[in-house]
Order: structure tokens, then C-alpha cells, then sequence
């Protein structure tokens, strides 16, 4: 559904309705959007949980079917363990890179559209100066 927007002829006026109809539009779909993502990412690392898990399962199997002795030195299992860590602390922090970036990227458009309506309204005002200089007073 749209919304009925008063018949215009003025240019800007037409120009601003669409703006708005589009962002409003863009709006709408954000959260559909963020929720398609989200969704994608959890079915990912669902898929590689899986293929990971049955890879070693796969192993196993293997190895106890054919009689292999599977215990390890406890310094090798130390070395797994110690490596788990150190590869979960280094994702930890890459997630605190990404966020803190995106947070930046965040704040840095906030400035930007704060910074363009204080544009904006240097503009109007400069055009308001520049119209009452260049517009004749009329006698009264």
C-alpha cells in the first residue's frame, strides 16, 4: 500500500514526497533485512558445527574400527587446549575490533548528518542574505 500524496506541480515539493517515499520504504525493510542476516549467520555456523563435528566423528569411528591406539602425550592435548584458547581470545578480540567499528562508523554518520543540516542552514541563511541584499526596498 502507498500512501496518496497531495497532487503537486511545484518541482521540490515533488522531489521531497519521493525522498520520503523512498526512505520510508528503505525503513520498512531494515529489520526483514537484519533478521534474513541473522538468520544466515546462525544457518552457517550451524553448518560448519556440523561438518566439523562429523569430520572427527568420521575419525573416530575410523580409528576405533581399526584398532589405532587414539591416546595422546597429555602435553599434546595441552597444546590443543592452549591453541582453543588462544584462537577463541583472538576472535574475542576481532569482535571488539568490528564492533568498536562499526560503532565508529556509526558516530561518524551522525556527524555527517548533523553536520549537513548545520550546512544546510548556513546555506539558507547566506541565500536569505543574499536576496534581501539584491532585493529592492519599495517605498512604503
Amino acid at each position: 500500500m502507498s500512501k496518496t500524496t497531495p497532487e503537486t506541480k511545484e518541482i521540490f515539493a515533488v522531489y521531497k514526497q519521493n525522498i520520503d517515499k523512498f526512505f520510508d520504504d528503505v525503513e520498512k525493510s531494515l529489520p526483514q533485512y537484519l533478521q534474513s542476516i541473522t538468520n544466515l549467520q546462525q544457518e552457517y555456523t550451524e553448518a560448519w558445527k556440523n561438518a566439523f563435528g562429523s569430520a572427527v566423528s568420521l575419525q573416530q569411528e575410523y580409528a576405533t574400527k581399526s584398532g589405532l591406539n587414539t591416546n595422546v602425550p597429555s602435553a599434546y592435548i595441552k597444546m590443543v587446549n592452549d591453541a582453543t584458547e588462544e584462537i577463541i581470545k583472538a576472535r574475542s578480540v576481532q569482535n571488539k575490533i568490528a564492533l568498536a567499528t562499526i560503532d565508529v562508523v556509526r558516530q561518524n554518520l551522525k556527524s555527517f548528518n548533523d553536520s549537513t543540516k548545520a550546512f544546510s542552514e548556513l546555506n539558507e541563511n547566506m541565500l536569505q542574505s543574499w536576496i534581501s541584499a539584491w532585493t529592492p526596498t519599495r517605498n512604503q
